[in-house]
């Protein structure tokens, strides 16, 4: 689950503008987006077409629910698929976060997500035989890129860039209206941000908020930041999970090592960084990784701020920040 509550995207713009903002909203990727831009050398019109293409583009190439796309054909087993430059920035992108996560941040449990029912097929009992004979099929080393294509090792591995895609597809965006000559914009895209430059209404930075995972019948705010000239995802099970008939809890974040659905003292996590799809799949890895691995880790990196929220042995809320992150932090 990746959700914030962007403060400053529309409320927090006056009713009347010192300067020109172009203000768009719509649906993409299952989601929806809005988009706030300053002084953008481009017609509102011409701004959401030019995001409609962009997430077409996207979608043509990575999206699980389209049966059509270059992932769902490759999935499929179909031989001598030829990628597009998308697909090989993002799938670079994956092997390296996979490397630099010691195997947490794994694609190919696409078969498995599918057989919880996170994915775009109907969920099935997953057995501990059946775990077992899926996991076979799991491992990024199963996968290698040459010439343009997607070769598996096992045709029978599956993958997905769902934890990725997002991210890469809101960097597009921002890239789109940095070229605009955009210098103040912010591009929120179902929970993930872009931020650039200032609200030049307030002049500071741009304010968004992070929801408690706590609350489940309500949207409450955990925390705000001001923040720019960075992306930030986050990433949670406290809303996205499924229960069977017979009751038992399953999360949409999968444990690539033991096939299972991971349910951990880790609520939630907000990551920032330079792009948007680094941010995204490192938000993921830490739901997937133990909470004193994630902080190792984080603790060696300096182009990673986090905010991890999570409990302790007695039950009780714990947050924990980065220096950089608790930095941004406001009242």
């Amino acid at each position: 689950m990746r959700k914030l509550i962007v403060i400053a995207l529309f409320l927090g713009i006056s009713c009347s503008p010192k300067n020109d903002v172009i203000r768009i909203q719509g649906s993409a990727l299952g989601t929806t987006y809005g988009i706030v831009c300053y002084d953008c050398n481009i017609q509102p019109s011409a701004l959401q077409f030019a995001v409609d293409s962009i997430v077409e583009s996207a979608n043509n190439s990575m999206s699980t629910y389209r049966p059509n796309s270059l992932i769902s054909r490759i999935n499929r087993g179909e031989e001598n698929v030829v990628v597009d430059d998308q697909f090989k920035k993002v799938f670079t992108l994956a092997e390296q976060i996979h490397k630099e996560t010691d195997g947490y941040f794994d694609p190919t449990v696409g078969i498995l997500v599918n057989a919880y029912g996170f994915g775009a097929e109907e969920a099935v009992e997953v057995t501990d035989e059946l775990r077992d004979s899926l996991l076979q099929f799991v491992g990024f080393d199963k996968l290698s890129l040459e010439q343009n294509m997607l070769l598996k090792a096992n045709s029978n591995t599956q993958f997905d860039f769902n934890a990725i895609a997002k991210g890469y597809t809101l960097d597009l965006i921002a890239s789109y209206l940095t070229h605009t000559e955009g210098a103040n914009y912010l591009i929120e895209l179902g929970g993930e941000i872009v931020a650039k430059g200032q609200n030049l209404d307030s002049l500071r930075a741009w304010t968004v908020g992070i929801d408690d995972p706590q609350r489940f019948e309500e949207r409450v705010l955990k925390q705000k930041i001001q923040f720019s000239d960075k992306a930030m995802a986050s990433s949670g099970n406290y809303r996205k999970f499924r229960l069977d008939e017979k009751g038992n809890k399953y999360v949409h974040t999968i444990d690539p090592f033991k096939g299972e659905t991971k349910i951990s003292n880790v609520l939630a996590t907000s990551v920032i960084a330079d792009d948007c799809a680094t941010a995204d799949a490192w938000a993921t890895s830490f739901m997937v990784m133990d909470l004193p691995k994630s902080l190792a880790i984080l603790k060696g990196r300096s182009d990673l701020w986090a905010y991890i929220i999570y409990s302790d042995e007695q039950g009780e809320i714990k947050e924990w920040f980065s220096p950089e992150f608790e930095a941004l932090l406001i009242d």
